[in-house]
Parts: C-alpha cells; structure tokens; sequence
C-alpha cells in the first residue's frame, strides 16, 4: 500500500510539474487582421458551403449569403447590416452581439443559434424558423413585430418558434 501511495504521489507530482500541452481545435477564421474589412463589404457568399467559419468582428454591410450553408459559423461582434441571409441555414450558429438590421432573413434556419445581444431592426424574417435559439426577451418583442410565414424547409412557423403570443 505504502508503494502504491508513493508511486501516485510521485506520479501526481510528475503530471503538475510537466503539464501536457493542450490541443484545441477551431474553426476557419475570417477576420480583419486577415484580410481588409473593405473585402467584406457587398461580398458574394451566395449558395456557398461556410461551415464552422468564424467571422469575428468583420463588417459584412450588404454581404450575400443567401442559400448558403453557415451552419455553425460564428458572427461574433460582426456587421450584417442589411446583407442577405433569405434561405440561409445558420442552425447551430454564434452571433453574439451582431447587427443583422436591416437584413433579408426570409426563410432562414436559426434553429439553435446562439444570437444573444444582436438586433434585428428592420430585419425582413418571413419564413425564418428560430426554433430553440437563444435570444433576449427585447429580442423576440422586436422580431414578434414583423415575424410571419412558415419555412420551407422546416415546415415550423415564425411566430411558433419564437414563442410570440
């Protein structure tokens, strides 16, 4: 028993002092330092396969990312005014403080998008399906305003999944 104690101690101690490095894994990431916020202004993402790309803190005013497949892609503190999203899956997403005012929603799939603290002024969300995203209640009193239709691909109504009374 004493040698099984010592043998852990010693084992403990070996661990603590030389930690193993950590691997984390991420997503593509797509930023400014990368490339020129100007690059991203009225870019065409239209129909393009984006999974798991991280646009962190780009201006993406007036970008096409209709029909496009950004599932699980991460807008984090990212400009997309008035850009178009109508058709675009972004079920399981990230848009953390994002400003999609103004923008085309028209039947797209938030379904169990993070989009806490984003705001959706004038943003056109016909069809759009947010069944189990996380968002504000101001969120949803702001997307209940304009919210109708049923999604196409989902089938679930607008109202329905944003739990609008």
């Amino acid at each position: 028993m004493k040698y099984f104690l010592r043998l852990s101690a010693f084992l403990l101690v070996l661990i603590l002092s030389f930690p193993f490095p950590a691997i984390a894994g991420s997503s593509t990431a797509v930023t400014p330092s990368t490339f020129g916020e100007s690059d991203f202004i009225n870019k065409d993402f239209a129909g393009k396969v984006l999974q798991g790309v991280d646009f962190a803190k780009v201006d993406l005013e007036e970008a096409d990312f209709s029909n496009a497949d950004i599932r699980g892609a991460v807008f984090n503190a990212s400009n997309l005014a008035n850009a178009d999203l109508s058709g675009a899956d972004f079920s399981y997403g990230f848009g953390y403080l994002t400003n999609f005012d103004g923008a085309d929603l028209t039947n797209a799939n938030f379904q169990e998008s993070i989009l806490s603290f984003s705001t959706f002024k004038d943003a056109k969300i016909k069809g759009a399906d947010f069944t189990f995203a996380v968002l504000e209640k101001w969120q949803v009193k702001q997307l209940c305003e304009n919210a109708s239709g049923v999604n196409p691909q989902t089938g679930v109504d607008t109202r329905d999944s944003l739990g609008c009374k």
